[in-house]
């Protein structure tokens, strides 16, 4: 592995293991905000990337760090600066890839949040950045424009910090099922995650469209609450309209899994450095 430049994380994605365990999953705290992964209390900092596959290179990394306290509207939290690290490797034109890291960094070199962790919840009250010399600001007062981005959870109540098995969704092996019908989020299972050669013991929480339909994520918590690999599956026909192809024909190597009989195909994966 060789380290990006004057930074820590990997230009290479490196190898992993996950394997089911039959023990119980046990409860545990995430305080970190959704999609970011960063915990939102007074000095706080860390680094996670964006890997594509089946090429296993960052495409993309983000430095995090809280300022300070913060409010808005009333409501305190604290400042949150994320800036974007080159990898040297952003995705060409053709690339799928291109469109997730652009989502991800609507474009932009630093991003100011102002986020909280609040009543069992962490979410974002604002995010703000730069474009064409203007600082532009939203907030979760500013409807669709904030919440479409940067909103989770009713009236943006945001991300439940206590995490156990609620049983609404089990998983054997690549066979995933959900018993609800709607978008949900439940602990799947224990498992040992080994990266780069270090075995850690961790839950898996699986999200099934709650972020955006037909959209789904694992998440690998250690039992301090930090995210230890996130990975992200599409539905083969997830976007079809903008890509022309099934995620089966666009990443053919990839893997996959079933959830209530439609298949999913993995995407890319985020690796978290505190």
């Amino acid at each position: 592995m060789k380290p990006m430049k004057n930074q820590s994380l990997p230009d290479r994605l490196p190898a992993y293991t996950i394997v089911w365990k039959k023990e119980p999953p046990f409860a545990v705290e995430c305080e970190e905000l959704t999609g970011w992964f960063m915990v939102p209390r007074p000095g706080e900092k860390m680094m996670w990337g964006m890997y594509d596959l089946p090429s296993r290179k960052l495409d993309v990394a983000y430095h995090m760090e809280v300022t300070g306290p913060a409010r808005v509207h009333g409501l305190d939290g604290v400042a949150i600066r994320a800036r974007v690290l080159s990898s040297g490797n952003a995705p060409g034109e053709e690339d799928p890839m291109k469109d997730a890291v652009e989502a991800s960094t609507g474009g932009q070199e630093e991003w100011t949040f102002i986020a909280q962790e609040k009543d069992g919840y962490t979410r974002f009250l604002s995010a703000e950045h730069t474009e064409n010399g203007v600082r532009e600001l939203t907030t979760f007062l500013d409807g669709e424009a904030f919440l479409n981005n940067w909103g989770f959870g009713e009236d943006n109540c945001g991300t439940p910090v206590h995490r156990e098995r609620q049983g609404l969704i089990t998983r054997e092996g690549s066979r995933v099922t959900a018993r609800v019908s709607s978008a949900c989020m439940d602990v799947v299972g224990r498992c040992d995650v080994t990266l780069d050669g270090k075995k850690q013991d961790t839950v898996c929480i699986m999200d099934l469209g709650m972020y955006e339909e037909g959209m789904v994520s694992e998440q690998y918590l250690d039992r301090d609450g930090h995210t230890v690999l996130w990975r992200r599956f599409n539905r083969d026909d997830w976007a079809m309209e903008r890509y022309g192809k099934k995620w089966s024909e666009l990443l053919p190597e990839n893997e996959r899994i079933v959830i209530n009989g439609e298949t999913y195909v993995h995407w890319y994966d985020c690796l978290c450095l505190r």
